[in-house]
Protein backbone atom coordinates (compact mmCIF):
# COMPACT_ATOMS: atom_id res chain seq x y z
CA UNK A 1 0.00 0.00 0.00
CA UNK A 2 2.92 2.46 0.83
CA UNK A 3 6.64 2.37 -0.43
CA UNK A 4 9.84 3.94 -0.50
CA UNK A 5 12.00 4.02 -3.82
CA UNK A 6 15.63 4.93 -3.39
CA UNK A 7 18.08 6.24 -5.37
CA UNK A 8 21.49 8.29 -5.48
CA UNK A 9 24.06 5.16 -4.64
CA UNK A 10 27.38 4.47 -6.12
CA UNK A 11 30.88 4.84 -6.24
CA UNK A 12 32.98 7.75 -4.94
CA UNK A 13 36.64 8.19 -4.42
CA UNK A 14 37.54 9.06 -0.69
CA UNK A 15 36.56 13.13 0.08
CA UNK A 16 33.94 13.02 -2.46
CA UNK A 17 30.11 13.74 -2.50
CA UNK A 18 26.85 11.88 -3.28
CA UNK A 19 23.09 12.60 -2.38
CA UNK A 20 20.38 9.63 -1.67
CA UNK A 21 16.74 10.20 -2.35
CA UNK A 22 14.28 7.96 -1.23
CA UNK A 23 10.56 9.00 -2.21
CA UNK A 24 7.19 7.71 -0.62
CA UNK A 25 4.36 6.85 -2.58
CA UNK A 26 1.20 5.05 -1.90
CA UNK A 27 -2.04 6.21 -0.27
CA UNK A 28 -0.30 8.33 2.16
CA UNK A 29 -2.11 10.37 4.72
CA UNK A 30 0.92 12.08 6.54
CA UNK A 31 4.87 10.60 7.51
CA UNK A 32 6.25 11.21 11.06
CA UNK A 33 9.86 10.13 11.36
CA UNK A 34 12.32 9.61 8.61
CA UNK A 35 15.46 7.81 8.24
CA UNK A 36 18.75 6.39 6.82
CA UNK A 37 20.30 3.79 7.90
CA UNK A 38 23.36 1.48 7.12
CA UNK A 39 24.49 -1.31 6.82
CA UNK A 40 27.95 -3.55 5.84
CA UNK A 41 28.14 -7.78 5.64
CA UNK A 42 28.34 -9.65 9.12
CA UNK A 43 27.16 -6.26 10.58
CA UNK A 44 23.59 -4.74 12.00
CA UNK A 45 21.73 -1.96 10.28
CA UNK A 46 22.56 0.99 12.13
CA UNK A 47 20.88 4.76 12.34
CA UNK A 48 22.93 7.34 10.33
CA UNK A 49 20.34 9.90 10.28
CA UNK A 50 16.82 10.56 11.03
CA UNK A 51 14.10 13.97 10.58
CA UNK A 52 11.14 14.29 12.23
CA UNK A 53 7.66 16.06 10.51
CA UNK A 54 9.34 18.62 11.98
CA UNK A 55 12.42 19.05 10.86
CA UNK A 56 14.24 18.31 14.06
CA UNK A 57 16.97 16.24 13.06
CA UNK A 58 19.56 13.78 14.98
CA UNK A 59 23.10 11.85 13.40
CA UNK A 60 25.10 9.23 14.04
CA UNK A 61 28.41 10.43 15.71
CA UNK A 62 30.73 9.45 12.62
CA UNK A 63 28.85 11.28 10.16
CA UNK A 64 27.98 14.52 12.36
CA UNK A 65 29.85 17.08 10.04
CA UNK A 66 29.96 15.06 7.06
CA UNK A 67 26.04 14.23 6.41
CA UNK A 68 23.09 16.28 6.59
CA UNK A 69 19.47 15.02 6.34
CA UNK A 70 16.62 16.68 4.72
CA UNK A 71 12.66 16.56 3.87
CA UNK A 72 10.67 17.87 1.08
CA UNK A 73 7.21 17.17 2.76
CA UNK A 74 5.60 18.16 -0.84
CA UNK A 75 7.02 15.56 -2.58
CA UNK A 76 7.48 12.69 0.44
CA UNK A 77 11.09 12.64 -0.05
CA UNK A 78 13.70 12.59 2.78
CA UNK A 79 17.64 13.27 1.15
CA UNK A 80 20.81 12.55 3.23
CA UNK A 81 23.58 14.89 1.10
CA UNK A 82 27.04 12.87 2.26
CA UNK A 83 29.98 14.89 2.23
CA UNK A 84 33.62 14.08 2.70
CA UNK A 85 33.12 10.56 2.71
CA UNK A 86 35.63 7.61 3.90
CA UNK A 87 35.90 4.29 3.21
CA UNK A 88 34.43 2.91 6.33
CA UNK A 89 31.22 4.99 5.08
CA UNK A 90 30.62 1.83 2.33
CA UNK A 91 27.41 0.37 3.22
CA UNK A 92 24.33 -0.43 1.84
CA UNK A 93 22.07 2.63 2.92
CA UNK A 94 18.20 1.81 4.05
CA UNK A 95 15.80 4.75 3.89
CA UNK A 96 12.73 4.31 6.43
CA UNK A 97 9.64 5.79 7.34
CA UNK A 98 6.75 6.23 9.66
CA UNK A 99 3.53 6.33 7.54
CA UNK A 100 0.11 6.59 8.38
CA UNK A 101 -1.72 5.65 4.63
CA UNK A 102 -4.91 4.02 3.83
CA UNK A 103 -7.95 4.23 1.44
CA UNK A 104 -10.91 3.79 3.60
CA UNK A 105 -8.96 3.24 6.80
CA UNK A 106 -5.84 4.67 7.83
CA UNK A 107 -3.29 2.44 9.45
CA UNK A 108 0.41 2.96 10.63
CA UNK A 109 2.91 1.62 8.76
CA UNK A 110 6.95 1.04 9.18
CA UNK A 111 8.65 1.06 5.68
CA UNK A 112 11.84 0.39 4.39
CA UNK A 113 13.30 0.79 1.35
CA UNK A 114 14.86 -2.02 -1.34
CA UNK A 115 18.38 -0.02 -0.44
CA UNK A 116 20.84 1.47 -2.67
CA UNK A 117 24.91 0.81 -2.65
CA UNK A 118 26.98 3.21 -1.55
CA UNK A 119 31.06 2.42 -2.02
CA UNK A 120 34.16 4.57 -1.14
CA UNK A 121 37.24 3.76 -3.00
CA UNK A 122 39.69 5.08 -4.68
Amino acid sequence: QVQLVESGGGLVQPGGSLRLSCAASGSIFSINAMGWYRQTPGKQRELVAAITSGGKTNYADSVKGRFTISRDNAKNTVYLQMNSLKPEDTAVYYCNANIVAGIELLRYFDVWGQGTLVTVSS
